[in-house]
């Protein structure tokens, strides 16, 4: 979780300018208030400073220590499924355990996903609390609010955790004495 919470922190300011950036998407193109990535980072910092690049901190931090405690757990509990069942350790193995893993991080990850980028997105001087926001949402919306964008959280989390986990193992593999190919089958 500490890795997430570190990450997001240094990575907050353009994690906030590409959800606005994206949120203006929506809008006519006459109404749409940045020019670009640029102009956004300009807005907010004349709008608010340098504290105008860490809103929505908060929620980032949860979602990202949330997804990586999901995706990191969950990964070695599907392997240890995966073995018991009598499954061989090697990439196909390997590339269905991250892959769930994803999935896994998705369904925890998404609510808090959403929140943050409610709040990212929300014009300055909205100040609507939080549980504001989460009661609106689920009054107007309904709980699937919170996991709007999951079949698209899911390709991107799960191709991620594919990469990452299967290079993990073939580094493990290569510090590890082994025999045979280092890609097992």
């Amino acid at each position: 979780m500490a890795t997430g919470a570190i990450g997001i922190s240094i990575a907050n300011p353009t994690d906030l300018v590409k959800v606005r950036m994206q949120n203006q998407g929506k809008l006519p193109p006459a109404e749409r208030p940045y020019k670009n990535s640029i102009d956004c980072y300009k807005q907010t910092y004349t709008k608010a400073g340098v504290t105008g690049f860490w809103v929505g901190w908060a929620p980032n931090v949860a979602r990202n220590s949330v997804i990586n405690a999901a995706e990191l757990a969950s990964y070695d509990q599907f392997k240890q499924l995966c073995l018991a069942v009598g499954m061989s350790e090697g990439l196909i193995m390997h590339i269905a355990c991250a892959f769930g893993a994803g999935f896994v991080a998705c369904i925890c990850g998404s609510p808090v996903d959403v929140m943050k980028t409610r709040i990212m997105s929300r014009k300055p001087g909205d100040g609507q609390s939080v549980v504001g926001l989460i009661s609106s949402m689920l009054a107007k919306e309904g709980p699937l609010a919170f996991y709007k964008g999951f079949t698209s959280q899911l390709m991107r989390l799960g191709s991620w955790n594919v990469v990452m986990f299967v290079t993990l193992e073939q580094i493990k593999n290569f510090f590890t004495p082994h025999e045979g190919p280092m890609f097992k089958h």
